[in-house]
């Protein structure tokens, strides 16, 4: 492969999934290391990305969503990998809130058959996905109320909040546009981010979801610190300097 065309590769590769070790970009190109660095430093004079150490992140624009429907249909393999590793975390007869999202969606149609769950939501989707198996399952199923936000068939605002302020619950399972390791968890929906931070003070564990594509971002509204999360569930482990703070935080990763 000519440099130039790996270059382009490297930098599709950073902006696609997020920071990436200069050790895992030599083994993905089959080059050495020193050559991936004089690489990542021609792509950062470029203004391409930016080079840290051990590696390269996407340089810091403000990440936005696309819709929930296009949402959907990114990275399905990874939130249904996501999906697989948290149902072990949830046990029966535990009480949850969980918020909307894709990989939340996905997440809720995997927890299917776990008995007895108490669900608080302010997601219309997850609420009829739980409903459906509601007696079978024997899970009672708590929508908040509130300003209905159409594009993501949820509730959202001033009353959805004082609703949650009724309950309490074992996990919060939220998901976020993006984490980096100098701000913590971010949403690019104020609303959101206002309903996952008061899940977040409701709850005795607090469980985050996301797919490696949020790694290294960063977006507009911040969800919370890396200190105030329990557990991170992804289809595949951070790296380099957001792999630290989140183990300086305790984080424990799935």
């Amino acid at each position: 492969m000519r440099p130039i065309d790996r270059r382009a590769e490297i930098a599709a590769l950073v902006e696609r999934r997020g920071e990436q070790s200069v050790e895992t970009l030599a083994q993905a190109f089959a080059v050495s290391a020193e050559t991936i660095r004089r690489d990542l430093a021609r792509l950062a004079t470029d203004g391409v990305l930016r080079k840290v150490h051990g590696g390269a992140r996407p340089l810091a624009r403000l990440h936005v969503e696309p819709s929930f429907q296009d949402r959907m249909a990114e990275d399905p393999e990874a939130k249904a990998a996501i999906a697989a590793k948290l149902v072990p975390e949830i046990g029966a007869g535990d009480t949850i809130m969980i918020d909307t999202g894709s990989t939340t969606l996905i997440a809720a149609e995997a927890m299917a058959g776990i008995r007895g769950l108490s669900v608080i939501t302010n997601s219309l989707a997850i609420a009829s996905s739980f409903g459906r198996r509601a007696a079978e399952d024997e899970t009672q199923v708590f929508l908040l109320g509130g300003s209905y936000a159409a594009g993501n068939h949820q509730t959202v605002g001033a009353a959805a909040l004082a609703q949650l302020d009724l309950y309490r619950a074992d996990h919060a399972i939220v998901t976020v546009a993006a984490l980096a390791p100098d701000i913590g968890a971010m949403d690019s929906n104020v609303a959101e981010a206002e309903i996952a931070r008061a899940m977040i003070a409701r709850a005795q564990n607090v469980i985050v979801l996301a797919t490696a594509s949020k790694f290294g971002r960063r977006a507009a509204f911040r969800v919370c610190g890396f200190d105030e999360i329990d557990v991170l569930v992804t289809e595949r482990p951070p790296e380099a300097s957001l792999a630290d703070a989140l183990g300086e935080a305790g984080v424990t990763i799935r």
